[in-house]
């Protein structure tokens, strides 16, 4: 855990001088440009903190599928399902059979996208890079490799999203399904985002989460007869209880402050309603999720849209009330840290290269 540690620590302070040294940046929506040496430290750190461990989630069993991986070429590939995560695979493992090489260039690429596209859309990054970490989702990313990977690439187009350029989004939705086919919810997402927020839309959205919570056994039943026939149908058969009332809140919090300051964000990012209406759909995903645990996997994609809502929260409050909510969204984050990584899951980080 203390190498955890010292990446927490490393990521946030690299990231905050480097908005602090930022340079101003006229007609861009971040109105500042964070210095790019400063945010390379905090993307190398959580590159080598996740690509040199040898657990955490179902890292094991990736690492022991590599090992163990037949000598192949790509003229063997079959072009079906999640192809694209096989020709990954078979093209490092053509370069070397260590299981690390995978682990490595996983995070890499995965870490790399969500920090390149935090840095264009993020109003202060040193606390989306902080709420990144101590909301979970770099350590899911541990975890739910694929699908991680597939968010990462998804979350880069989030330029094709704002800009309305539908062919070339659905180009990255579908290179992202290759890799995990979950990637695919995005093309009808794309039509139901990009419009405002906080209309009738956004309530019937919320809504539909409540009622599917009340009547979640017809919903799970229609869900699962669906999807019995793929390699997803054995989630039906998987009960593990469902996701706290705390992650709820703590999903649901970025979305409540942005309601109350809605008006100003649209001034101050004109774009921001399609970013709030991505947050919404994860929260459903997430009051789904205290049903079934298996919903909350849908948080990957939506919450890294949540971690750029929130660093836009200080700038809607009046100016002498900024720096009290910037020390709240710290210390709250932090206390949620401490309760899931530490007390609730007590995450242990191990690395044959990274040891403390």
């Amino acid at each position: 855990m203390e190498i955890l540690w010292i990446n927490f620590f490393v990521v946030f302070i690299s990231s905050f001088f480097a908005r602090y040294y930022s340079k101003p940046a006229v007609h861009e929506i971040t109105y500042v440009k964070p210095n790019k040496f400063l945010i390379f430290i905090a993307m190398l750190s959580l590159v080598l903190v996740s690509g040199l461990r040898n657990n955490i989630g179902d890292t094991f069993f990736y690492m022991h599928s590599y090992s163990i991986m037949k000598d192949t070429s790509l003229l063997d590939i079959k072009f079906e399902d999640e192809f694209g995560f096989n020709i990954l695979q078979i093209i490092l493992h053509n370069i070397s059979k260590d299981p690390q090489l995978l682990v490595f260039t996983t995070a890499c690429i995965t870490n790399v996208l969500i920090v390149i596209a935090l840095y264009k859309y993020s109003r202060m990054i040193e606390i989306s890079l902080y709420v990144y970490i101590a909301s979970g989702l770099f350590t899911v990313s541990m975890n739910g490799i694929r699908q991680s990977l597939a968010a990462a690439m998804i979350f880069l187009a989030t330029k094709y999203l704002l800009d309305g350029n539908f062919k070339k989004f659905l180009l990255v939705v579908l290179l992202a399904s290759t890799i995990h086919q979950s990637a695919l919810i995005f093309i009808p997402v794309y039509f139901i985002v990009r419009r405002k927020a906080w209309t009738r839309d956004t309530y019937i959205i919320l809504g539909a989460g409540v009622l599917i919570v009340i009547g979640f056994n017809e919903f799970s039943q229609l869900l699962f007869s669906a999807i019995e026939d793929t390699k997803y149908g054995v989630y039906s058969s998987v009960n593990e209880g469902g996701s706290s009332l705390l992650r709820v809140a703590v999903n649901a919090f970025p979305l409540v402050i942005a309601f109350f300051g809605r008006e100003k964000l649209r001034e101050l990012w004109s774009k921001s309603d399609y970013v709030v209406n991505l947050v919404t759909l994860g929260v459903v995903f997430i009051i789904i999720a205290t049903k079934n645990w298996i919903f909350a996997r849908f948080n990957i994609y939506f919450g890294l849209y949540s971690v750029i809502l929130v660093s836009w929260l200080v700038v809607l409050m009046a100016k002498q009330d900024r720096r009290f909510v910037y020390y709240g969204i710290l210390i709250c984050y932090f206390i949620f840290f401490i309760y899931e990584q530490v007390i609730s899951l007590a995450i242990v980080y191990r690395s044959d290269y990274l040891k403390w």
